[in-house]
């Protein structure tokens, strides 16, 4: 790689694969180039399985000039990743295998005055101690869940190992914050005999190597666990690093990259009365069985609500099936939605096969509500643009989020799950989606996000709380 002169401070940014970290790094990266004055060059994990989505957002034709998007020599999954392994366990291969080839790749580009990695790159923390540069995480998601990563690993140390926390018969008490329940823990926490659980800690324990931590989030959204973190004596003690509020970052969407079917959608939401559509998307991961698929259809019509419906083909054995190869367009609705759905919801509802760009949707004046999987970026979407949400958590922290959401906020609500197996029935979804859409708590709730939406530009104007806590991030690496 041969080295590059700016004219401008340059940053470094690293992220594990997948949409979800990939996006919120890189919006980042957009204001550190347009907002602040500086070169950043985003050092991209290619891998061997193709995500669609993800190679649109780093080739994207609209990348600010001083913005370049480099990828480190490609992984071959096959060869560093067993079959067999589990979600965060190939993150953590994948992106162990990536960071050989980081520290050549910081000299090449004359040692950059930061660098910022995500939560699965803690090997970088090695790298740039070596080379004497600063790095960063960016956590992605809350900071209630940042607090109780930085406990975790003391939880682990006091409760013994042959009791799972899941199987604790009270809640988990988190130093200065809401304490959790067992059972909406993150996925990871729940077994501690799997090496999911032994990666995830190895992680969490690096947290405190970083010259600073930056989160998805601002003050007025999540006062208690900010309040914790900076004054509550644990935090103190395991001396936590700087904590830089910077949120919402969230993607925008430019009219310019809209797909077709996306204009499409959007002309369709043109024709709609204001806050009559419900968005229904699971993430670029998330994937559901194909009973619940059939629940879902069956609960929509019987709603009687206008839709738009992100689906994807059933996966019966995980709930993050595309994490890998999100964007991915080959299939055909018909094959596995009820008989007659499309045809007796035409006109009523669309159907988005794999893909949507979400931010526009959730942005247009249409949208009445968003029945989400609560993955934190999605969260915040909604929030800044005042959309009240149907919580449908599906895997890693999403359940931990729902409940913040729910209960603390009173920006969402949760289906009532039917049956042994928790499929979601029709009847408990069609009361759910008209409860939001015209009942008296969706009205609570709108009120409540329209809240916090002020909330959330009032914090990234200028001169607002997030932009000014990123700005004295930036003048220290300027100096």
């Amino acid at each position: 790689m041969e080295i590059v002169e700016h004219s401008k401070p340059c940053v470094a940014m690293i992220s594990s694969p997948g949409v979800g970290h990939v996006t919120p790094l890189l919006e980042l990266a957009k204001r550190l180039v347009t907002h602040h004055g500086f070169s950043v060059t985003f050092l991209a994990i290619a891998t061997t399985e193709p995500s669609p989505a993800q190679d649109d957002l780093l080739d994207s034709p609209t990348m600010p000039p001083y913005l370049h998007v480099r990828r480190l020599p490609t992984v071959d999954v096959s060869a560093v990743v067993p079959p067999d392994a589990l979600l965060v366990t190939r993150l953590c291969l994948i992106v162990q295998e990536s960071v050989k080839s980081l520290k050549s790749a910081l000299v090449d580009l004359g040692r950059p005055k930061a660098l910022i990695i995500d939560i699965f790159c803690t090997e970088a923390h090695d790298v740039s101690r070596e080379l004497g540069i600063p790095s960063y995480t960016f956590f992605t998601t809350s900071a209630a869940m940042l607090a109780f990563c930085l406990y975790l690993p003391t939880l682990d140390r006091e409760v013994d190992r042959s009791i799972e926390f899941a199987e604790l018969n009270q809640p988990i008490e988190v130093p200065g914050c809401r304490s959790i329940l067992p059972e909406d823990l993150l996925d990871q926490a729940k077994n501690r005999k799997i090496e999911e659980f032994s990666r995830l800690l190895y992680h969490l324990d690096r947290l405190t190597l970083s010259a600073g931590i930056f989160l998805n989030s601002w003050e007025a959204l999540e006062p208690v666990p900010f309040k914790a973190l900076r004054e509550n004596s644990f935090y103190l003690n395991m001396r936590v690093p700087e904590i830089f509020p910077i949120g919402p970052v969230m993607k925008e969407n430019e009219p310019e990259t809209l797909k077709q079917s996306d204009r499409d959608c959007l002309e369709w939401l043109n024709k709609q009365p204001e806050r009559s559509v419900l968005l229904i998307s699971l993430g670029s991961g998330g994937t559901l069985t194909c009973e619940q698929i059939t629940e879902i259809a069956w609960g929509l019509e019987l709603s009687q609500q206008r839709f738009i419906w992100v689906v994807r083909r059933p996966v019966d054995a995980t709930r993050s099936g595309t994490y890998f190869k999100a964007g991915s367009n080959d299939d055909d609705p018909r094959t596995y939605l009820p008989e007659g759905f499309l045809d007796r919801t035409r006109g009523v509802g669309i159907v988005m096969p794999s893909w949507i760009a979400q931010g526009a949707v959730i942005g247009h004046p249409s949208t009445g509500a968003f029945l989400t999987h609560c993955g934190w970026n999605s969260a915040i979407e909604s929030i800044a643009k005042g959309v009240p949400m149907i919580a449908w958590p599906l895997y890693a922290e999403q359940r931990t989020n729902a409940v913040l959401l729910t209960e603390e906020l009173g920006v969402a609500v949760k289906v009532r799950a039917s049956g042994e197996n928790r499929v979601f029935g029709r009847e408990e979804i069609a009361q759910t989606v008209r409860l939001v859409m015209e009942g008296e708590e969706g009205r609570v709730m709108r009120a409540k996000v329209g809240e916090l939406m002020d909330s959330a530009a009032k914090a990234s104007e200028p001169g607002g709380p997030s932009e000014v806590t990123l700005a004295s991030a930036c003048k220290g690496w300027k100096s």
